[in-house]
């Protein structure tokens, strides 16, 4: 079967190219020109991924990333922003985006961006069961994290983070491993998002006074361990 795409965005140059681009590499494509119409489309049909511009009139893209994930609607969002600015960067994932891509960007890149995104990992789709460090407890079916008695609340894509460091306990993973695994491909290396999804999954884990679990291991990556 093939994937369901749908971009939204009011660039009518860019939604045809999308269109053209993504059906010749056999996707199944809807478009919207705008946040409310996306936001109809996505409430009414499944998508495997949403292409989504930041820069919309009447709904931008971050509200309507805010709106699909309150909903319940978790397909994954690759998110189109015209400022390389990290702190746009990081109020979309924080709000549920899964990756982001700067404006003017080649279609080469979002193509292997959207591969990533729809790759689909069968260790975790056959991982049935809860993972457990220290006081961190991760319900892989359920998809919710308990730290002590108190539920953190995570996006798709630190939750993805997150269970790979639990299911790696006191094993330094490579910034390469990490890329790969959760991302799928290897970003520019000027690229700060695993630094990024890092600082923001340790701030949700230590918010009530939790000791750090996710260590930094200078020139080698970052390991789940127990030592403060």
């Amino acid at each position: 079967m093939r994937s369901h795409i749908v971009v939204i965005d009011d660039d009518e140059k860019i939604t045809s190219m999308l269109r053209r681009s993504l059906a010749f590499e056999g996707y199944e494509v809807t478009t919207a020109p705008n946040g409310v119409e996306g936001l109809r489309i996505l409430q009414g049909r499944h998508a495997d991924l949403v292409v989504l511009d930041v820069m919309m009139p009447q709904i931008d893209g971050w509200e309507v990333c805010r709106r699909l994930r309150a909903a319940g609607i978790h397909s994954p969002v690759l998110m189109l922003t015209a400022k390389d600015d990290v702190q746009d960067r990081v109020k979309g994932l924080d709000i549920g985006a899964d990756d982001y891509l700067v404006k003017p960007f080649a279609l080469e890149e979002l193509m292997a961006r959207i591969r990533a995104l729809l790759r689909r990992r069968p260790e975790q789709a056959e991982d049935n069961n809860q993972l457990r460090f220290e006081d961190l407890l991760l319900d892989v079916d359920g998809r919710e994290t308990i730290r002590g008695d108190k539920r953190v609340e995570l996006t798709a894509k630190e939750f993805d983070l997150l269970h790979l460091f639990m299911q790696n306990p006191k094993r330094v993973l490579s910034r390469d491993q990490i890329m790969e695994r959760i991302w799928g491909y290897d970003y520019s290396g000027e690229s700060n998002v695993l630094e990024v999804y890092v600082a923001m999954l340790r701030q949700k884990l230590e918010e009530h006074g939790g000791k750090r679990l996710i260590q930094t291991v200078r020139g080698a990556g970052y390991v789940l361990k127990g030592d403060s």
